[in-house]
C-alpha cells in the first residue's frame, strides 16, 4: 500500500527523527510512504488548501501559532478518514482527542516501537475505510465509503442509505446486506445498521449517536447486544 502522511511539529529535531521512524516502518512494512512535514499548523493548512489527499496526519500539540488541537477540528470539519496521531509531552490534552477522533497519542520522547504500533493501527483502518458501496442512480455511479453509512432502510420496494446524503435505489435489503462488511447488522426486515453509529440500545429502539431512533423489532435485542459486543 502507499500512504501519504504529512508530519507537523514546530521542532526541526523532531521532525527529522519522526521522518526517519516512518521511513524505516515503511521499509520493515512493506508500504511506500510520501513524507511531507511542517514546522507549523498554518504551513500545513496552506498545502491542505490545494492536497487533501494525506491519509495519516502525526501532529504535534504544543506549536508555536496554532495548536495541533485546533489546527485538527479544522481538519475534521470537512475530512472524516484522515488519521490523526497526536505527539504530546503532556497528558493535559488526551481529552480534547476525542472531539476530533484521534486515533492515538504518542508521549515524548517517541519510541521507534510505539510510532510503529501507532502506524500499523493507522493502516489497517484506511484499508478498512477503503470499502464502499457503489449504487448507480440516474445514470451515474456513486461510491458510499462505508464508514459514512449510518443505516439501511426499506421503504416499499426501495432502499434509502443513510449516509452523508440519503440515496434510494430499487434493490433489497438482502443485496445490500451481501455487500456490507461485519460492521453492519440487520435488524428484521426494514434495517440495517451500522453498529459503530449506534450510541446506545433498548428493548424497544435503537438510538443513533445523530440522535436518529430506530424501532428495534422483537427478539432482536439479545442478538443486537451479542454483535456489538462480538465487534468491539
Amino acid at each position: 500500500m502507499n500512504y501519504n502522511i504529512a508530519i507537523c511539529d514546530d521542532s526541526m529535531a523532531d521532525l527529522d527523527y519522526i521522518s526517519s521512524i516512518v521511513t524505516d516502518w515503511s521499509r520493515k512494512s512493506g508500504n511506500t510512504v510520501n513524507i511531507r512535514t511542517f514546522s507549523s499548523a498554518e504551513a500545513f493548512l496552506f498545502d491542505y488548501a490545494e492536497n487533501k489527499r494525506y491519509d495519516i496526519l502525526l501532529l504535534d500539540i504544543e506549536m508555536n501559532g496554532m495548536d495541533g488541537v485546533s489546527l485538527a477540528k479544522k481538519v475534521r470539519k470537512n475530512n472524516e478518514s484522515i488519521q490523526i496521531v497526536f505527539i504530546t509531552g503532556y497528558l493535559d490534552y488526551i481529552s480534547e482527542g476525542y472531539e476530533v477522533s484521534a486515533l492515538h497519542y504518542l508521549m515524548k520522547p517517541v519510541h521507534d516501537e510505539k510510532v510503529f504500533d501507532v502506524l500499523n493501527r493507522a493502516a489497517q483502518k484506511i484499508e478498512k475505510n477503503d470499502h464502499a458501496l457503489l449504487i448507480k442512480l440516474s445514470g451515474e455511479m456513486i461510491r458510499i465509503p462505508l464508514y459514512e453509512i449510518r443505516y439501511l432502510e426499506v421503504r416499499q420496494n426501495y432502499v434509502t442509505i443513510h449516509a452523508k446524503l440519503d440515496y434510494t435505489v430499487k434493490k433489497t435489503l438482502g443485496e445490500f446486506e451481501t455487500e456490507l462488511d461485519d460492521s453492519f447488522f440487520r435488524m428484521g426486515r426494514s434495517f440495517i445498521v451500522n453498529l459503530l453509529c449506534i450510541r446506545r440500545i433498548t428493548k424497544t429502539n435503537v438510538y443513533l449517536s445523530d440522535g436518529t431512533v430506530i424501532p428495534l423489532p422483537r427478539g432482536q435485542y439479545e442478538p443486537l447486544n451479542r454483535a456489538i459486543i462480538l465487534h468491539t
